[in-house]
């Protein structure tokens, strides 16, 4: 195991060349991270998890069942055992022949047997009020570590920014954890990456000593997420203008900061200016990798959030503008992973939420709709 250690520790691979762990060690006149204090992320995300269990039931439900939001959830489908066999061994999206071949043995026309696939795939998905909790446990932490990490852009490392740092890092590897339990989304993938990013750029910025760089970065990203969680609840409790209000809001400070200050202060700065400083060294190159990574994130998001308000603004034009009213083509790209309900025109699509963002918090659209 010692050996183990040596070889993932290796001065050459995580410091510039004529810096030595010794170099870093804590004294009377200066602090600097230790990478040992990254071991306590794993007890507190534990924590973290709890607290948010926690949360939810206690704080954020009541506040949801005080907006008048309810545990409804979209309209069941009838019982059938033959379909539900189907539905739970075979596949929940029956090919043509397949839903052929039923409509022979149950008798039933193929719409129907569609629209019985369609409800029971609904029944899985989470009720407003699931969602809602979420929304203001995510909205309450990124509004706290928002305004608790602010402070130390212009302070030197000191106790505080320990527990900050390990406090965003505990987070992601709690969200990491429970992704796996919270609405399934389209982009479960590409959020997937971006927490493991988001946890290697913590860990690195940490061990290398680039508090300062990570500091900017994590609060430059906090700035943003909870104005959109706060459009969701907005959302989810039927309050539109405040919810379109909140989104405009959220899509300016997503793209300026993240298209804008991000790379035109954080990437040139890691790039180019650590360059002529210390000079490029393995740990230095993943790391400027990883950074790499989330502006081409960044850069996708955006044109999904502008893609989205140029589709609201030509659909505005026609009838009231609202900046979420979208088009069920433009949802299709960013709701949820479940299906949509049968298509009528005047008939609102149940089972999506107007900002169950397909990006996980960084993306939203679709009129308020009826939730299930």
């Amino acid at each position: 195991m010692a050996g183990i250690l040596a070889w993932f520790w290796n001065e050459r691979f995580w410091l510039p060349h004529n810096v030595t762990w010794a170099d870093l060690k804590n004294t009377d006149e200066a602090t600097f991270p230790q990478a040992e204090d990254l071991y306590l992320a794993f007890p507190l995300a534990f924590c973290i998890f709890m607290v948010r269990l926690i949360f939810e039931r206690f704080i954020a439900k009541p506040c949801a069942l005080g907006l008048k939001i309810q545990a409804n959830g979209p309209q069941k489908a009838q019982p059938n055992a033959i379909l539900e066999k189907v539905f739970t061994a075979i596949t929940k999206h029956p090919d043509e022949k397949r839903l052929e071949g039923l409509s022979k043995q149950l008798d039933w026309d193929v719409r129907t047997i569609q629209r019985w696939f369609r409800q029971r795939r609904n029944q899985e998905k989470p009720s407003t009020l699931t969602k809602f909790c979420e929304s203001m446990w995510k909205f309450t932490f990124y509004l706290y570590i928002f305004s608790y990490g602010v402070r130390f852009l212009k302070k030197a490392l000191t106790s505080d920014l320990h527990y900050y740092y390990i406090m965003e890092l505990a987070f992601y590897w709690s969200l990491m954890f429970s992704q796996f339990t919270d609405l399934k989304r389209k982009d479960f993938a590409i959020m997937f990456v971006h927490h493991l990013a988001t946890i290697a750029l913590i860990t690195f910025s940490y061990v290398n000593n680039m508090v300062r760089v990570g500091t900017l970065v994590m609060c430059l990203h906090d700035a943003s997420d909870f104005l959109l969680e706060a459009a969701k609840m907005a959302n989810y409790a039927k309050c539109q203008r405040l919810c379109d209000l909140l989104f405009i809001m959220f899509g300016l400070l997503f793209i300026s900061t993240r298209l804008g200050l991000y790379p035109i202060w954080i990437l040139n700065t890691t790039l180019f200016e650590s360059w002529e400083i210390v000079g490029p060294y393995p740990s230095w190159w993943i790391f400027n990798l990883l950074l790499l990574l989330l502006q081409v994130l960044h850069s996708f998001w955006s044109y999904l959030i502008i893609r989205i308000t140029c589709r609201a603004i030509a659909k505005g034009k026609a009838g009231k503008w609202n900046p979420l009213h979208v088009s069920k083509d433009d949802r299709s790209d960013i709701e949820t992973s479940s299906d949509e309900e049968d298509s009528t025109p005047s008939v609102s699509k149940s089972g999506h939420d107007s900002t169950t963002n397909g990006t996980n918090g960084y993306l939203s659209g679709g009129v308020y709709s009826e939730e299930h």
